[in-house]
Order: C-alpha cells, then structure tokens, then sequence
C-alpha cells in the first residue's frame, strides 16, 4: 500500500471556494451532450439482445462491491481475449456485485490501445446485456497525461457503453503545475464539463509518483455537477471520512442508498474500516477472486454482524496482501490456479515462474476456501 499523505493543501488555494452553494447534481445531464466529431457505436453494440436503451440507460452508483476487471490475452499472440473478458464479466455479475470497471489497474489499460480499450468496454457491456444484467453500471478509466486525450477516452468510453470515467489526476510534469493545486482542478473541472458521463476521481499515489490528493482537493471537486465519486486507493480512512461527511453535509437530503457522490476503498482490505468510516464500498482487484467474500463481509457489517464481519475482513486481508504483493501478474496467476482461467498479463511483463504460480495460489488458499463455502 503506498504511503499516504493528507497535509492541508498551500494556502490561499481552496478556502474561498469551499463555501459556495453545492451544484443541484439532478440539473446536470452530461447524457445528453452531443459527441460533436465522434462516430456512433449503437449499431455495434446493439447486436443481439442489446439494444440502444441498454446501452445507454441511466445506472446509478449506489453502495456495494464494484470490481476493477482483468483484462484478458490470447496465450500466442497477446490478442484481446474477448471471450473470457466476456465469461469474467457475467461470472461476477452472477455472484453479485453492485457493478464493473473496465481500463484499470487490474485491466491493464497502460497495455491497451484506444480501439482495444473500446473493444473491452463494448465486450463487457453487451456480455452483461445479454445475460441479463443491464441494470450493472461499468465504471471506465480514462485517466491521461493530457486534457485533450482524457476527455477522448471519456467519449470514447461513453460509446462502448460505459456509464461512468474513473480519472487518475496526471502527474508526468508535476514538478512545473501551478501552485495549490490549481492545476489539478482545472484539469478536472475541463474534463467533467466535456465529459458525456460523470467521473469518479482516482486517488492511486502509488501510480502517479505519489501524488495524492488531500480531502480538500476531494471535497472542492466534489462541488462540480459531473463529478459524483471518488475511489481511494491511498489507504487513508481519515481522509475518506473526511470526504463522506463534507459530502453528506452539502447534499440536501442525504440518503446513504442513493448518495450524490459515492466514496470507495480502493482494496479489498480496507472494507470494514471503509464503511465504519461512513464509505458507500469498495472498488477493488481482490473481488475478481472472491466477489462473494466480499460481498458477505459487506452485507453482515451493515446487518451489525460486527464479529462475522471482522472474521472474513481478515481473510480478505491477507488475500489481499498477497494480490499487493504480486499485483497483475499474481492476480491472474491465482484466477488461474483456482479457477482455470487468465492466462498471463501482456508484454513487458514477466510471465511467472512456477516457484511463484505456486506462492500466490497458495496466498490465495484461505480466501478460495471462503469463496467456495459461499457457493
């Protein structure tokens, strides 16, 4: 877990701002914008048992377990795997999470190109119209060095079906950005208002050179009417509850099950403490393993099984752990030790070795046996 660091932000740079009115997020309809020089998917899209309504109805983020999913290769040619993308994607929705994300960490987007990115976004999608689970919002990562491509994968993003752009703040040249963070919230504020859907923000320090984004930063973005969540992958719960209760305050009639912007953990070993802090879920790698571990931590906390759900919080830590340590490449290795499937992450990336394959199954071993009492 990187470290994380939550110093209040220079001065002079939020202050002022922090003490306008909230946006009426219900006035806002990013849907509706035109993708003035983009080509319409529908057709692509609708094939089969989609149709355009699917495609592009309204999903709302409510509390749960989103899962960030693999991104999946063909073993000879590190071609898109759009058959077991698709079979991941409907396995998770079975299980029952609240909903997926495609273009992340897990996803290997770095890997992907922009058609490729299209392609798994699109895979996902229909996969889900088609057994049923049109209902599942998909969460996309757009994050990009530039304004200009960011806002392109947010379209792009868009037309292949996706509700939601999970945005990473960029941070090659960090070093010459504007003081108080000033360029980060204007590279946030450009995109949400070019954006045809709502973006979440990405607070990874560990995958941007450590930046990390204060709760002020947070809690001032969260103003903007297509902004409407955040996933924190720093690990600071101080810092999410923060952000919850700023968040719940400017919200008119708060309502935990329907929340104007969502907070998430971003891993799966923070659950508990994510929503003893007030957080609406997770949005982490380890439930590509263990959905239903996940899931049932969740469930017994909110029923007040505080015991029942400690004692799973523990498994899904140490699983969670090994997932840390072996990141993509252990992952997949553990889908494909337990489970049969996965293959191996893309090149430059190391295939394992079996000295390896055998450690992060066998770190997985108590969380597989979990998962499957669960079935």
């Amino acid at each position: 877990m990187a470290p994380h660091m939550d110093a209040p932000s220079p001065s002079g740079s939020l202050r002022s701002s922090l003490d306008g009115p909230r946006y009426n997020s219900l006035s806002f309809a990013p849907r509706q914008r035109a993708l003035d020089g983009y080509r319409s998917s529908s057709e692509s899209l609708t094939d089969g048992a989609s149709t355009i309504a699917d495609v592009h109805m309204y999903r709302p983020l409510i509390p749960g377990v989103y899962v960030p999913t693999m991104c999946f290769f063909e073993a000879k040619t590190e071609d898109v795997d759009t058959t077991t993308i698709a079979q991941h994607a409907v396995r998770l929705a079975r299980a029952g999470v609240t909903g997926l994300a495609t273009q992340g960490s897990n996803g290997e987007a770095v890997h992907l190109t922009h058609a490729e990115r299209y392609t798994v976004t699109a895979t996902t999608r229909r996969a889900l119209n088609e057994n049923g689970f049109s209902h599942l919002p998909i969460i996309v990562g757009c994050g990009s060095q530039s304004t200009k491509e960011t806002i392109e994968y947010c379209r792009e993003a868009y037309e292949a079906g996706g509700d939601y752009a999970l945005v990473l703040p960029p941070s090659y040249y960090a070093g010459l950005f504007a003081p108080a963070c000033e360029t980060i919230i204007e590279y946030f504020h450009t995109v949400a208002d070019s954006s045809p859907i709502p973006l979440l923000i990405y607070n990874f320090p560990g995958a941007v050179g450590g930046l990390d984004l204060s709760s002020d930063i947070i809690i001032k973005l969260s103003r903007h009417p297509n902004i409407v969540g955040v996933k924190l992958t720093c690990g600071n719960t101080g810092k999410l509850n923060r952000v919850v209760s700023a968040t719940r305050r400017l919200t008119k009639l708060y309502d935990y099950d329907h929340p104007e912007f969502v907070v998430l953990g971003g891993s799966a070993d923070f659950l508990v403490q994510t929503l003893a802090a007030g957080g609406h879920g997770i949005l982490a790698g380890l439930a590509n393993l263990a959905p239903k571990a996940c899931l049932s931590t969740m469930r017994l906390y909110r029923e007040g099984s505080m015991e029942e759900a400690q004692h799973l919080q523990d498994t899904l830590s140490d699983g969670d752990w090994t997932a840390i340590q072996g990141g993509v490449v252990g992952t997949k290795a553990g889908l494909q030790a337990w489970l049969g499937y996965a293959g191996y992450a893309r090149s430059p990336l190391p295939k394992p070795t079996e000295e390896q394959a055998q450690k992060w199954k066998d770190g997985f071993k108590s969380l597989m046996e979990l998962e499957k009492s669960l079935d």
